[in-house]
Formats: C-alpha cells, sequence, structure tokens
C-alpha cells in the first residue's frame, strides 16, 4: 500500500507491503500435521517450548488467501478489514497487521515532532468493534536477533508482537512456543509469558465513539514479562506491571462532548463518512531532540479542518494529550495514574524516538467486551460517576458471540497514510505523490518457514 512522506512543498509515494501477524497463520509439522488445533497444542510436537519451536513452522499466506481467509484486501490506496471470514477450515475473526520496509524488517517510524495521517471509513463498525491503528515498538526484525535463532520467520510472517496490555495469548515470544501454562479454556487461550512493549494507539474506534491513547512502560522494546511484571488483572497486579494498561485516553464522549463523534450529521464528525485523522507529536523545543510534550489531535472532513473536542469536565482543561490534562483526568476521575509513574508523555516520547511499527487490525473484545471504549465502564461504578460514560453503547452490545452472528459483514478501511513534518500532511501541500506498485502485499508468499 502507498506511504507518503510530506514536508511543507509536497509529499512524496513509496509502495509498502503489509503482513499478517504470525498468531493467525497455520502452524504446522513438515509433514503438514497441525502443531495447533482448537486451542491446543500437539503433545507430540509440542512437549517443550523450545522443541516445539524446532518441529514447527509458519505458513506462508498467498495474496488470495489474505482476502478470503483473513478478510484483508486491497483499496485504493490502502487496505480494507473484514470482520468475519468463512473458510473451509472454520471461521477466521478479524485480523492484525504490520507494514514492511523489505522482506526482513517492518517499517520503523520515528514520530517526534512529526504528524501522521490517516482517513478512515468505519461506517460498516457498529458498537462493540475496534478499528485500530497504532504504533507498537516490536523489534524491527520481528524478534529473529532476540531470539538466538530460534526465529528464522522474522518480520515478513508477521511475528514478535507486543503491546501495553503485555498479552498472553502469543504462540510465540522470542522464538519459544508460549505453551507453558497453556490455557486452552480461556478466550482467547493464553500461555505463562506476555509480550510486553511500548504503545501508542492512534486510532480505536467505531461508528460510536473513538480514542486516541499513549501507553508508556519502564522497559525498552520488547519484554517477555513473567508474573508480576505482566500486570494481570486476575492477580489483582494490574498496576505492578511494566507497562501502563491504563494509558491517557481523549475520548471526546468520555471528556463531556458528547455530540463531538458519532453516526449521521447532527454530529460535529460524521463517522459514517470518510475521514482523515491527523495526530500531531509536538516537542518542548520543536526540535527532533525534544522532549514529547502535547500529542494533538485534527480532523479534516468534507474538506473542514476540525480541531479535537475541548474537555467540559470541571478540573480537567484542554483539548489534546498533555501530562497537565492527563494528571488532572486521572484525579478527576478517580483513576490510577500509573501513566505519570510510568513516565509520562516523555516516556512515551523515548519510544516513539527508538521507532515503533505500524499496525492496522479489527478485532472484538472477549475480555471486556469494548465497553472501555464505547459504553459505561466499569461496571461496578454507577454510570453517573465522572469518567465511567465512554460511548452511547449497551453495556450488552459487545459481547464477541453476539457480534459474530449479528455484524459478520462488518468492515474497516484505512488509507492516504502519511507521515511527515508537522502541518505537512493535510491541505494542499499533501496533495503531490510519486508513482509505485499497485501491490500492497508484495511478493506472494507461497512458501512457510521454519521458526527455528
Amino acid at each position: 500500500m502507498p506511504l507518503w512522506t510530506c514536508t511543507e512543498v509536497g509529499c512524496s509515494k513509496e509502495m509498502k507491503s503489509l503482513t499478517l501477524d504470525a498468531n493467525w497463520r497455520w502452524i504446522h509439522s513438515s509433514q503438514s500435521t497441525n502443531c495447533y488445533t482448537d486451542s491446543s497444542w500437539d503433545p507430540t510436537l509440542c512437549p517443550d517450548p523450545e522443541t516445539c519451536a524446532k518441529n514447527c513452522q509458519l505458513d506462508g499466506a498467498s495474496l488470495s488467501s489474505y482476502a478470503d481467509t483473513y478478510g484483508v484486501s486491497s483499496q485504493d490506496n490502502g487496505v480494507e478489514l473484514s470482520f468475519v471470514t468463512e473458510t473451509q477450515y472454520g471461521s477466521n475473526y478479524g485480523s492484525r497487521t504490520y507494514m514492511l520496509e523489505n522482506d526482513k524488517s517492518y517499517k520503523m517510524f520515528k514520530l517526534k515532532n512529526r504528524e501522521f495521517t490517516l482517513s478512515v471509513n468505519m461506517d460498516h463498525m457498529p458498537c462493540g468493534l475496534n478499528g485500530a491503528v497504532y504504533f507498537v515498538e516490536m523489534d524491527a526484525d520481528g524478534g529473529k536477533t532476540k531470539s538466538k535463532g530460534m526465529n528464522t520467520a522474522g518480520a515478513a510472517y508477521g511475528t514478535g508482537y507486543c503491546d501495553a496490555q503485555c498479552p498472553h495469548d502469543m504462540k510465540f515470544i522470542d522464538g519459544e512456543a508460549n505453551i507453558l501454562d497453556w490455557n486452552s479454556t480461556n478466550d482467547p487461550p493464553i500461555g505463562k509469558y506476555g509480550a510486553c512493549c511500548a504503545e501508542m494507539d492512534i486510532w480505536e474506534a467505531n461508528s460510536r465513539a473513538t480514542a486516541y491513547t499513549p501507553h508508556p512502560c519502564s522497559v525498552t522494546g520488547t519484554y517477555r514479562c513473567d508474573g508480576v511484571e505482566c500486570g494481570d488483572n486476575e492477580k489483582d497486579k494490574r498496576y505492578d506491571g511494566v507497562c501502563d494498561k491504563d494509558g491517557c485516553d481523549f475520548n471526546s464522549y468520555r471528556m463531556g462532548d458528547k455530540m463531538f463523534y458519532g453516526r449521521h450529521e447532527e454530529f460535529v464528525l460524521d463517522s459514517s463518512k470518510d475521514l482523515t485523522v491527523v495526530t500531531q507529536f509536538i516537542t518542548h523545543d520543536g526540535t527532533d531532540d525534544g522532549d514529547l510534550v502535547d500529542i494533538v489531535r485534527l480532523y479534516v472532513q468534507d474538506g473542514k479542518v476540525v480541531p479535537n473536542s475541548n474537555s467540559s469536565i470541571v478540573g480537567v482543561h484542554g483539548n489534546s494529550v498533555t501530562d497537565s490534562l492527563c494528571n488532572e483526568m486521572k484525579t478527576t476521575f478517580g483513576d490510577n495514574n500509573d501513566f505519570k509513574r510510568k513516565g509520562g508523555l516523555k516516556a512515551m516520547g523515548e519510544a516513539l524516538d527508538r521507532g515503533m511499527v505500524l499496525v492496522m487490525s479489527l478485532w472484538d473484545d472477549s475480555l471486556a467486551n469494548m465497553l472501555w471504549l464505547d459504553s459505561d465502564y466499569p461496571l461496578d461504578k454507577p454510570a453517573s460517576t465522572l469518567g465511567v460514560a465512554r460511548g452511547p453503547c449497551l453495556t450488552t452490545s459487545g459481547k464477541p458471540s453476539y457480534l459474530r452472528e449479528k455484524y459478520a459483514d462488518a468492515a474497516v478501511k484505512y488509507y492516504d497514510i502519511k507521515v511527515g513534518s508537522i502541518g505537512s500532511t493535510y491541505g494542499s501541500t499533501a496533495a503531490g505523490s510519486s508513482s509505485g506498485s499497485d501491490d500492497p502485499w508484495g511478493q506472494d508468499r507461497r512458501l512457510s518457514e521454519v521458526l527455528v
């Protein structure tokens, strides 16, 4: 897909490939025997993490299977992700994709003192779903170097995912199978270890609610967590982990403006129509070396530039993510200020400086039914409590079983992705482009690669 790089005088285009996350891919032996079936690992092929990695391979995905199996298809200047895809092997739900620099490395974005812009279409995204575009501090090579030879698939096959939630459902971490303490009855199935790293959520949304959120961590790069450092909720250790799982979210509905974003013309931003989203990463001195002090949001719709909504919550001031707004919001809403403890915007800026991978996904939420994005959350507090109401959706609307049956045809589109100096990626100066291939995936990868 195209990536535009912009300056004050215009934008140039280069074509980049996307690749599917390794967790979605078929895992099998050299004789094409399943290593993983119905949420469980084969005990013969996978008696321990290292042997499993030696015995099992990640399958490649043909260009046709991206659309037919995983619901990922090329669109004009972008990509469409479909929610439910039916195949002869069963149903696929959602997807997660990454932008590649080449067949050996992810594209690494350094966004401090820059802006990132994309256009989205959320018309077919109901309550309970999340069309997410974000950055995570994954290893550029998909963890190949760190795995000491255990992972030979690498970035081209979507390995090495991590985020600030320290997910335990990753099938391979640092080249080893995550089979220890594997719980196949959990939804999703999970293992002993989690994969943690800093995360910058640019766009988490459906057609009823949206938020953008920095999540700093106390660790650098991808980190395999174990025990308390994972910050697991069920062990009441959420705020003892290495990453800020709550983040500092700017959700206009939660910040008091319930008519800023939603379906149709009564809202300032009409989510039933295409929308351009601009995110600016402002440093204290206006240089690439300065500390990150502000994350500014602008929108463009119907040719008009629309500033982000202002907070109307008493005691919370501003319309962008700053340390002061985050501190005020945490205090006013009675939230744990793990954002500040994990270093706030300065730490987030340091992660942006080191380089982060672009992720584009569509997912439902079996853990919290996406209530934290578009409904009342948490449920143990009255809806009238400040900060609880995050969107207009019913608290019963986000159950995956309901969504998968009722809204199987849901989909999201992302296109016109641009990065550049502040103020360069939208408006008349962003119109220029250069020619490139129209194949968003690069070469059709049909062959497997062994993880060792």
